[in-house]
Parts: C-alpha cells; structure tokens; sequence
C-alpha cells in the first residue's frame, strides 16, 4: 500500500493541531487534509499578515484559528501554545541563496526558532511536535542545510530534555516538493513564456515529492513517532535536463551556473545514518542514537540499510525519463 493510501488523518481526532508556517504551500495543504478530520482546532501560526488575512477569506470551518506571530518570538510561541495537543514546524527560511547573504536571519529563523518551539512545547505540556527538514541538511554544503541540520539536532535531543514529561519530537526529511513556492518548476514555466530557460548544471540531479505525499509522511510520522525518528519517504529523481525538456520542450537553454551553496546532487541519507534506518516498507526511518525513553529501547523494527548504503539522487532509483516526468508534471499542473 501507498504512502498516501496509508496515511489517514485519525491522529488528528479531538486534538488541537497548530501549524508553523502555516501559509506557506505545505502548511496550506496540510490544514486542507486537517480540516477532513474530526480536529477540535486547527491553528495557523504565520508571521505573514497578508497571507493570514487571504487564508481567513478562503476558509470558512470555525475550528479554525489564526495567530500572526514568529517563531523568533518565545513569548508569542508560549501563548500559541496553550492548549496544543500536536504541533507540526513547517516555519524556516529556505532559500538558499538568500540564506546565504543573510546568514544570522537564517540561524535564527531556522536554528533559534526551533529552540524556542521546543522549549514552548515542553512548558504546554505538547504531545507531539514533527518537524519538516530537507535533503540538504545531510552533508550540508550551504547554510540553509547547516541550519537544517541543527535543527534535526535539537529536536532529537529535546526528547532527552523532555524526561519524564509527555512532549516528544521527531522530523520528516524529503525532497523539492514540487510546485512548491519558490521551486525550479513554476521558474521554468515562467521562463518559457519568455522562451529561454536558465539551467544551473546540466548534470544537477534533485529528489521530488509530490505535496500529498508529504502531507502524508507528515501524518504517518505523527502517527507512529515515539520521539527522536527521522522518516524519509522513498522519492524519484530525475535530472534537470530531462526536467526542463519536459516543462519546455524546445526551448532554447542557457547555463548560468550553480548558485552558491548549490549541490549537483542530493542526499536524504549519508553512510553513516544508515548504520541506523530501517527500511520500513512504505518509508525509511533513521533512529536516533541514544534511546531517550523507555519506549525507544531496542526498538528498531524494519529491514537494515546495507552496510555503507548512500541515499543519493545521482544513483537512487526510479529515476524518471521524460514521459514520467511529464507524467509527474502534470499533476501539479
């Protein structure tokens, strides 16, 4: 059974479920598939006002709530949270060149926003925090990565901080989620309008995931973390030739370089990571390397990774040829 096939929504039931960066493109879908659960409340926590006010036209369920606020901002979290149940951090800066030029931005949007969403969720007696990360947090190469992986650090040990009390943190890891805002494939779409398409590498390889998928690693990760987990869905590559020729066949291309902080390829495990992930059948989990609580101890259910295994979207497969990345494509149309 699918990842999506699998995932339901019964995690939510009778909680309140509060949403970091909860306007952006993967918060806005998740509190679509929320809103088909029997949730007590659904909380939207943004720092954009606009984006607030256009989501309150557009959504009329009265579990809804809406809270402007950053997660900079500990005071703010410490009153958002009151009375969550789940939490689900979506909220970071994440484009890499902007991450680069704006470093502090960066570290304390993405590294101390993660703390002071721990250190709230502890304090409101949160049951579940999941947290969104990326590819590029493994063997970082760009601060954006960097500050990823901080961020998986610190929701890892958050549940040795925890102790005895009933909050537990994991993460979800992906890929480039696609049509996403600020992907490659809105840019491409947009610049065939104007027919000339900018590739960066021409050997450059990325993972993708399409937005229910994610939706779906998020519920199932809710669903059977017991704190400390890194879930990783099983995803596609393709290359971005074979991406560009899909989006704009015949359109005339220019290479202009990888930007800095870019890879040409990505990973979602490293070889030392997968001395300890299980393949999980619909999904692969990383464990953590302490057991933090009793529930952790010698659980590690799944098939072993092979000895040295590299998740890597140079070498993973299915690699999509051109008819399944239209076929892809036209799913987020």
């Amino acid at each position: 059974m699918s990842l999506v096939a699998k995932a339901t929504t019964k995690i939510l039931d009778g909680k309140s479920v509060l949403i970091t960066g909860g306007t952006g493109s993967f918060g806005r879908a998740f509190v679509d598939r929320a809103l088909t659960s029997k949730a007590r409340k659904i909380i939207v926590f943004s720092r954009d006002e606009q984006k607030h006010y256009a989501m309150e036209r557009a959504y009329g369920d009265r579990r809804m709530r809406f809270f402007v606020g950053d997660i900079r901002d500990r005071d703010r979290l410490q009153t958002a949270l009151r009375d969550v149940d789940i939490v689900v951090h979506a909220a970071a800066m994440k484009h890499v060149p902007i991450c680069e030029y704006n470093p502090i931005e960066a570290v304390q949007t993405n590294v101390n926003g993660a703390r002071n969403l721990i250190e709230a969720a502890m304090a409101n007696g949160v049951e579940r925090v999941l947290a969104l990360s990326t590819d590029k947090a493994v063997s970082p190469a760009n601060l954006y990565g960097a500050t990823k992986l901080c961020m998986e650090k610190l929701l890892t040990a958050a549940n040795a901080y925890a102790g005895d009390r009933v909050t537990r943190f994991s993460c979800v890891r992906y890929g480039n989620v696609m049509g996403s805002a600020g992907s490659v494939i809105p840019l491409f779409r947009s610049q065939a309008t104007k027919g000339r398409l900018t590739i960066t590498d021409a050997r450059m390889t990325r993972f993708w995931i399409e937005m229910p998928e994610a939706v779906a690693l998020v519920l199932r990760g809710l669903e059977l973390m017991s704190g400390g987990e890194i879930f990783i869905p099983k995803l596609p590559t393709s290359d971005i030739e074979t991406l560009a020729e899909a989006i704009a066949p015949g359109i005339p291309r220019a290479s202009v370089g990888i930007r800095p902080g870019e890879k040409l390829h990505e990973t979602l495990i490293s070889a030392e990571e997968s001395r300890r992930t299980s393949d999980l059948g619909e999904f692969l989990t990383i464990w953590p390397e302490f057991a933090f609580h009793a529930t952790l101890a010698g659980v590690r259910p799944g098939q072993p990774l092979p000895e040295g295994y590299t998740y890597s979207s140079d070498c993973a497969e299915p690699r999509l040829d051109l008819a399944e990345t239209r076929a892809m494509l036209a799913r987020v149309a």
